[in-house]
């Protein structure tokens, strides 16, 4: 069976900052606005960069994820595209624009 590999994080205090900067924004009381403003704001869910630089993830969250090395930003993306796999099917089929892959 697959196990994730464990790596330790350098820059934890930037890490925890916008991992729960993530978690926020996917939480079931504000996933609703966040796949919305996504929406009218006509960017796609699974790119990433892009969503950090419009400030959909919050204020800092982009300075904070630009200080971290590439490999705790592998493991921020990683966990972004992990949540948003897990919203809800009703809110995807109802923003299928936001998740569509072209």
């Amino acid at each position: 069976m697959y196990e994730q590999a464990t790596i330790a994080v350098e820059n934890q205090q930037a890490f925890d900052a916008v991992k729960s900067a993530i978690d926020n924004s996917f939480s079931s009381a504000k996933v609703s606005d966040f796949l919305k403003s996504l929406d009218r704001s006509k960017l796609r869910i699974r790119e990433f960069e892009d969503v950090l630089r419009a400030g959909k993830l919050g204020s800092g969250s982009e300075q904070a994820y630009n200080s971290l090395n590439n490999g705790d930003q592998g493991m921020i993306r990683e966990h972004y595209l992990s949540t948003l796999e897990k919203v809800d099917p009703a809110y995807r089929q109802k923003y299928l624009k936001v998740y569509a892959y072209y």
